[in-house]
């Protein structure tokens, strides 16, 4: 009898005791692991397969760019995105446009210390130099670094010294020609950049095309019309990649070959005043029945003008 009651009781003991230790009872067993507190269910996070806290979906390699250990902004990693996806004829492009932002940069830089907007100085310099004060306006052309004023300052030192007109012009006229000449620097670099920019960008595309129906063709019966558009897509990229870099290019070129024209259009007005008679007034202005610049002589070479610093 007492061997049957061990038997029966036996099993009802057995699942007690196994299942006291595994199944927690309060509230704070149920927090509580083997090596500390567990977090609740919300700071554990998605769980993987074996049951570890799984990874962040943008802490894979390549999901977010970074530069320095820096996340880029979504228009920058874009950006990037398009770059490497165009190609290498877009790289070209890239690089086309850097080297077209730095010669931009550079010019602005040397028509701001040129100062080519002080177009006044050289006018109230010849001004001082019609009423008779050579002096003053020699002083007054040669404090400003304005092209047209120093060419201005040139063209009344020769005369006041003296000089014979045929070789102050000549002097005059190579000083402008090299001013005029260093403004124009780096003009031909950047009319090569908007010439070539939609060029490449259109060699881009055919090389696209080719590839999508390169693709198209070998994928055979089965067609994926996502090979197709993804082909063209990345064909018509370098087409807009060149356009961008061309029209900014083109308008900024003609811009600044428009402020050189003036600057010439300028030294060729202001000098040549230098030389001729004010026909404006008459020929007895002063108070004493003389010119109002009675020091210059009329000229006789009036049809040699310095229209040839404009070339």
């Amino acid at each position: 009898m007492n061997e049957q009651d061990a038997s029966v009781t036996r099993p009802t003991a057995n699942p007690l005791e196994g299942a006291v230790p595994a199944v927690p009872l309060d509230g704070d067993a149920a927090g509580a692991g083997p090596t500390g507190p567990v977090p609740s269910g919300d700071a554990v996070g998605p769980m993987d397969a074996a049951g570890a806290p799984a990874l962040p979906a943008d802490s894979g390699p390549g999901a977010d760019m970074t530069l320095l250990g820096w996340p880029l902004p979504d228009p920058v990693a874009q950006a990037v995105d398009m770059v490497v996806g165009g190609g290498p004829v877009v790289l070209i492009l890239v690089s086309l446009s850097v080297v077209a932002v730095a010669i931009v940069l550079l010019k602005l830089w040397q028509f701001r210390a040129a100062r080519l907007g002080q177009t006044r100085v050289a006018r109230d310099a010849l001004r001082l130099y019609t009423t008779g004060r050579a002096s003053e306006a020699i002083a007054l052309a040669g404090r400003c670094r304005n092209p047209v004023a120093q060419a201005l300052a040139r063209a009344i030192r020769g005369q006041s010294r003296g000089l014979p007109e045929a070789r102050v012009r000549e002097e005059v006229l190579r000083t402008g020609a090299e001013a005029l000449h260093t403004l124009r620097s780096w003009f031909r670099a950047l009319e090569v950049i908007g010439s070539l920019a939609p060029l490449l960008g259109l060699f881009g595309t055919v090389l696209g095309m080719i590839e999508a129906f390169r693709q198209l063709e070998a994928a055979g019966n089965q067609v994926n019309p996502a090979v197709l558009s993804g082909g063209i897509w990345e064909a018509l990229l370098t087409t807009a990649v060149g356009l961008a870099v061309a029209i900014p290019v083109v308008a900024l070129l003609n811009w600044m070959e428009r402020r050189v024209d003036q600057v010439a259009h300028d030294m060729d007005t202001i000098v040549t005043r230098v030389f001729t008679d004010d026909l404006s007034h008459d020929a007895f202005d002063g108070p004493h029945g003389d010119t109002i610049a009675p020091h210059q002589e009329p000229s006789h070479d009036g049809s040699r003008r310095l229209a040839a610093l404009g070339a």
